[in-house]
């Protein structure tokens, strides 16, 4: 009890949802609060019902997640209870008075906010919740209309309305988005309502990646919004499981500290045109996007990965060096055993000693500095998951800039 009152004490005074566990590991509870710490100390007062205290006696553990609002916390509570079935949340699995958010089956999917008065016949919609506070759900709604856009209205008007006009709705109305496209949007909602974030990035990530290799730039940059804006959200979602992911990639790759401060680096080149590097900074976790690099290569032509991760090797750790600034506690390449080579070598010619990983593409084998032999990981793997995490964000923040440069020299700004 000591250890979980210590736990409680540390908590942040953030939005976010809490997690209590009994002694075999098994949720027993979530709930959503607007300052977490204020919420959970609530339990352990005197006063309370004799359900609570029954509950309360049964907490060994507790985790949590931020978000960025008491909304978002409620979309994600009513997730979470939906995937775990808590023994406690018995209001969210059972009341049927509380707001859905509802999604109709036609060629242009209504989403909006739903009541469960009486069933409907025949009702081939989709309903998520239910959720406890209605002013917060309509929060979240204006969340998930800001980033992707939805149909609220219950008929198509004959002319655009407001919504349409101001870029929150697709305007099917006037035949701007095919009823297949549209569908991909609601396909992205149901992910976000679902709380498969990781999903939801790489499903975008990936369709970025192919609009923009056809050239259509201004679709691709839409989705780099949509992309950026999920990531923001993302990033404010802490839980211990962070500090889990940062311990078990320590042990797994010997290193004699944690790795507290991530850097990791990625090239992107399309047939040796508009060569870019990137850097992202993770801090205990979770991006530091204060501290992203962003490198156009100076002294290679052609194409030659080697050389240019090389050029921003030595870049970014001699300035750091001249500006006695702190180094990292791991570097990060997106590549094979050459590629990690390639960044070791610029290394010793500065006299840096600084535990280096390299992650291959296709089998997402993992190389250290200290092994000749990749490591195969289980995908489930804690350290594996902040290993790809990084990859993945170094590699979209290097197609971002590269598709910046490639824009600037078509339309000259």
């Amino acid at each position: 009890m000591v250890k979980l009152k210590e736990k409680v004490a540390r908590l942040p005074e953030s939005p976010g949802i809490y997690i209590f566990k009994d002694s075999a590991g098994k949720i027993i509870y979530i709930g959503k609060a607007k300052s977490l710490k204020k919420r959970v100390q609530t339990y352990f007062s005197r006063d309370l019902s004799a359900k609570t205290q029954i509950m309360v006696g049964k907490i060994a553990d507790l985790e949590y997640r931020l978000t960025p609002s008491e909304a978002q916390a409620q979309i994600l509570e009513a997730s979470l209870v939906k995937e775990n079935q808590p023994q406690y949340n018995i209001s969210l699995k059972d009341d049927k008075s509380f707001p859905l958010i509802r999604i109709s089956d036609e060629d242009f999917p209504i989403v909006s906010l739903y009541r469960r008065k009486k069933a409907i016949a025949h009702d081939t919609a989709r309903y998520f919740g239910p959720y406890t506070n209605v002013a917060l759900l309509r929060q979240a709604l204006k969340i998930i209309r800001r980033i992707f856009g939805f149909r609220s209205c219950k008929t198509l008007p004959n002319k655009v309305c407001l919504y349409g006009r101001i870029k929150l709705c697709p305007a099917p109305c006037e035949g701007k988005i095919t009823p297949e496209k549209y569908r991909e949007i609601i396909k992205n909602i149901i992910l976000f309502l679902d709380s498969k974030q990781e999903a939801l990035l790489e499903k975008l990530s990936l369709r970025m990646k192919e609009t923009a290799g056809v050239h259509k730039f201004e679709e691709a940059a839409k989705i780099r919004d949509q992309i950026n804006a999920l990531t923001a959200i993302g990033q404010t979602r802490v839980s211990l499981g962070s500090f889990r992911e940062s311990e078990d990639l320590k042990n797994l790759l010997k290193l004699e500290k944690l790795p507290l401060r991530i850097e990791a680096f990625d090239i992107s080149n399309i047939y040796g045109k508009e060569a870019t590097g990137s850097m992202v900074s993770f801090y205990k976790g979770f991006a530091d996007k204060n501290n992203y690099r962003r490198f156009r290569i100076k002294s290679v032509s052609g194409i030659n990965d080697y050389k240019m991760l090389a050029e921003v090797v030595e870049r970014r750790y001699s300035r750091l060096m001249e500006e006695k600034l702190p180094l990292p506690d791991l570097i990060l390449i997106d590549g094979g055993r050459s590629h990690l080579l390639t960044a070791q070598r610029e290394l010793k010619k500065l006299g840096l000693e600084i535990p280096l990983v390299s992650i291959a593409k296709e089998q997402e084998n993992i190389y250290t500095n200290k092994k000749a032999k990749p490591i195969n990981l289980k995908s489930d793997t804690p350290g594996l998951n902040l290993i790809r995490r990084i990859r993945d964000e170094a590699h979209r923040f290097a197609l971002s800039y590269h598709h910046l440069l490639r824009r600037k020299k078509i339309i000259g700004r």
